[in-house]
């Protein structure tokens, strides 16, 4: 009896545990010395935990201080990291104010792996010049009720 139980309750223990394991810190994936500026419209969208991806097919970028020019933007599509859908919605960023074909800017970092077409986002910007903060758990921000305020009343995506 007390050999079930004890089986069942760390059977538990790692089951709970699995996620955590899953998660990455900022600094094991992103560089922090490495900011990059991405310019492109959205073609894919993931809205998960624990981390949305926003998938934008690049027009433009700015990376190592060198402004970067696509010769085809189809073949130069990035991942970009968010927060979670919650802290998203939070900040008054809702999954329909990122459809695919919508023009923004992205400031973020790259993977430390500078091969990858991957970053963690910091801020969008959309055409109309508002711009949210991304969730990036990396550079953190404060909560900015103002700016949720104002995006709510002006019907802002």
């Amino acid at each position: 009896m007390k050999k079930s139980t004890l089986l069942a309750g760390g059977l538990s223990l790692l089951v709970a545990a699995a996620p955590l394991v899953a998660h990455h810190a900022f600094g094991a994936e992103f560089d922090r010395d490495a900011p990059i500026r991405i310019e492109g419209r959205i073609t894919r969208l993931e809205w998960v935990n624990p981390h949305t991806w926003v998938h934008i097919a690049v027009t433009e970028m700015v990376k190592e201080g060198q402004t970067v020019v696509p010769p085809d933007p189809n073949q130069e599509v990035w991942a970009v990291e968010g927060g979670t859908p919650n802290t998203l919605l939070r900040r008054g960023l809702r999954r329909e104010c990122l459809a695919i074909g919508t023009e923004v800017i992205v400031d973020g970092y790259q993977t430390k792996d500078h091969s990858l077409k991957r970053a963690n986002g910091r801020d969008i910007t959309f055409a109309d010049g508002s711009k949210i903060f991304l969730g990036s758990s990396g550079t953190g921000a404060p909560y900015d009720a103002d700016a949720v305020a104002q995006r709510e009343a002006a019907g802002r995506c």
